[in-house]
């Protein structure tokens, strides 16, 4: 029998069995040996078959993130790249037009931001079909991933897509789940929790550690509404957490209905319509913050910012940036702008957080 089979038929076995006190640690046996078996198949021991190896499809990055595309073929996403980068995208009214990934550069506040068109995906990527095993795994690499759906039947290609990437370890618009598993030499299993378990009970837990041959651990969750999947994806430690966004290429009649889905930026490549409101989401979605630079006796430098995470965005951030030595040299920053307490602006140390915007004054001992 070969993976998919076997993938087959536990998924089969799941779907007929009603989850209750009695089936809970049957189901959480299913629900790791499926999770293993995935991974055998991405990831195959000849090599290679996981990586986003395969000619057309190693990217070479730039630009301070990247953004890819995916959707089925001839959904328009080569029209949308086209316009967007100004770098030419095969367009045809045929399916399968991009057999490679093709990058550009957008350009959004002062920002290059890389933009991957990505070949389409069929239903069954995640197994290897259509080359989708190679395409997903690009995907992996994003910072950011667009999903562009058909307009005629956004809600079930939206399902199948999240579906194909979900088998391939990403997480869309999720973080990553407040569950630690501890190994330990002896002691057996200890389950510890600080929120109440409603999606998964030890039963199930004790039946997910089994299946991975964990007989000594502690677990602790802290996660509302962790289920089994969550764990498994703990255990596993290879998901990906990507913000996602939905693009879905309208007429002007269809917007207030598309609107409804979570996530979703309706657009028109052909008429250029809704396409700023599309880049506000796709900077918002990267969380990034922009920091100008003030020399000594200039204005500030506004077309040029230093792009930075914000979750990464302190004084010494912002000097790495520019050049590692420049941290080891500074005696103090002048900031202006939100983080900054006077208007005036306030004198800070490398471990200040910057804001959006602020504008930052070396000094050097």
């Amino acid at each position: 029998m070969t993976t998919v089979q076997k993938i087959k038929e536990i998924e089969d076995e799941m779907a007929r069995t009603q989850k209750n006190k009695a089936t809970s640690y049957h189901l959480g046996l299913l629900k790791a040996k499926l999770a293993k078996l995935r991974r055998e198949l991405l990831t195959p021991s000849g090599g290679g078959g996981g990586g986003a190896g395969g000619p057309g499809f190693d990217v070479a990055r730039t630009g301070i993130a990247s953004v890819g595309f995916v959707g089925f073929p001839s959904v328009g996403k080569s029209t949308l790249m086209s316009k967007l980068t100004g770098t030419h995208s095969e367009v045809a009214a045929y399916e399968f037009t991009t057999l490679t990934s093709v990058p550009g550069t957008l350009r959004l506040h002062g920002s290059p931001i890389q933009i991957i068109d990505l070949p389409g995906i069929i239903e069954g990527a995640k197994d290897g079909k259509g080359r989708g095993r190679q395409v997903i795994a690009v995907a992996r690499t994003c910072n950011l991933i667009f999903i562009v759906l058909d307009v005629l039947k956004p809600l079930v290609d939206k399902r199948i897509l999240e579906d194909e990437l979900e088998g391939f370890g990403i997480r869309l618009n999720k973080k990553p789940p407040n569950v630690t598993v501890r190994k330990k030499e002896k002691g057996g299993i200890a389950i510890t929790n600080t929120v109440p378990l409603t999606n998964i009970d030890q039963d199930e837990i004790k039946a997910v550690l089994s299946e991975y041959k964990l007989a000594n651990c502690d677990v602790a969750i802290r996660e509302p509404g962790c289920t089994a999947d969550d764990l498994v994806d703990v255990i596993e430690g290879n998901r990906v957490y990507i913000p996602c966004i939905y693009i879905d290429a309208i007429s002007i009649e269809e917007l207030d209905l598309l609107y409804k889905i979570p996530h979703s930026v309706p657009i028109s490549s052909k008429e250029w319509l809704n396409i700023d409101e599309l880049l506000d989401a796709l900077w918002k979605a990267l969380d990034l913050v922009r920091i100008y630079t003030k020399p000594r006796g200039l204005a500030p430098d506004y077309s040029s910012p230093v792009v930075l995470k914000r979750h990464a965005a302190t004084v010494e951030d912002f000097c790495n940036a520019i050049h590692k030595e420049i941290a080891k040299q500074l005696k103090y920053a002048i900031v202006w702008g939100t983080s900054a307490k006077h208007s005036r602006g306030q004198k800070v140390g490398l471990d200040h957080e910057l804001q959006d915007e602020d504008v930052v004054h070396i000094v050097k001992k």
